[in-house]
């Protein structure tokens, strides 16, 4: 959004929980937006991209950090956080706010939203480059095989191990990407907890038949090696929909040059919903 002016980012701590609010420059009647982010990471992937532009589209955005992550208290038993824990979360934050709000999760996020929606209804849901409700087993398999190498690297930074600006490029961007961001990137990635993981392999996977079903929008990247885009097509398969895949894009869609091709089709769903 070149030559305009941001919406501020507004921190607070509810229960603990880092969250990172960006308001619309007039009060909205719209449904406000909740974004779950994924592994690694922290409410602050979504606060340099997809919040500022969505505020400037009418919308309150809210951004949580889970449970260990960002600035969250409970970094010292990242290990033992759970699936349930982060839904439980992402649940305390939706009661804080007092809404009936659009869930947008990204990767293990869109993991985490599927399972709040087996617990309360959300007026609409998009899942971005989500793991499927089949589990990461078949993503695990797919990038050993594809990418062996990157496979373990990964595996270090998951036991909180150093990696360098090449296997973080690898692992999430196909296109042109920023240095200095990918080296941002680099410094607020962190160790991400083994329950969690094994909880979306096989342990917690969604039940389909206990959930809500709103509006979803499954959207996924044609480059991504993490959640490979016949991944995203399987799940918007299991919810009778159709997946949106952006071309020469990876993981990170949030922070990919082409970012605001993804935030504007987000964007352009909620408006034809008209929450």
């Amino acid at each position: 959004m070149p030559n305009k002016k941001l919406p501020r980012i507004s921190t607070q701590f509810v229960d603990g929980l880092e969250l990172f609010s960006c308001l619309p420059e007039k009060p909205s009647d719209q449904s406000p937006i909740v974004f779950v982010h994924g592994a690694f990471a922290g409410g602050w992937m979504w606060t340099e991209t997809f919040m500022p532009f969505l505020a400037a589209a009418g919308y309150t955005c809210h951004a949580l950090s889970l449970r260990g992550h960002g600035g969250s208290a409970g970094q010292e038993n990242i290990d033992w956080h759970s699936i349930a824990d982060y839904v439980d979360d992402l649940k305390t934050i939706v009661d804080f706010l007092d809404a009936d709000p659009v869930l947008v999760g990204h990767s293990m996020g869109g993991f985490i939203v599927q399972k709040y929606l087996e617990h309360r209804p959300a007026r609409a849901a998009a899942l971005l480059c989500s793991v499927p409700p089949q589990g990461l087993i078949a993503s695990q398999f797919h990038l050993l095989l594809q990418k062996p190498q990157l496979f373990l690297e990964i595996n270090r930074i998951m036991g909180g191990e150093y990696t360098d600006t090449a296997t973080l490029r690898e692992a999430l961007f196909a296109g042109e990407v920023d240095d200095a961001m990918l080296a941002a990137w680099l410094t607020k990635m962190q160790a991400e907890s083994h329950r969690a993981i094994w909880d979306m392999s096989m342990f917690n996977l969604p039940n389909l038949f206990a959930m809500h079903r709103p509006p979803m929008l499954i959207a996924g990247a044609e480059a991504d090696v993490l959640v490979p885009a016949f991944l995203v097509q399987s799940t918007a398969h299991t919810y009778g929909l159709r997946a949106q895949i952006f071309h020469d894009m990876g993981h990170a869609v949030t922070h990919e040059k082409e970012w605001p091709l993804v935030a504007a089709t987000l964007r352009d769903w909620l408006n034809d919903l008209r929450l």
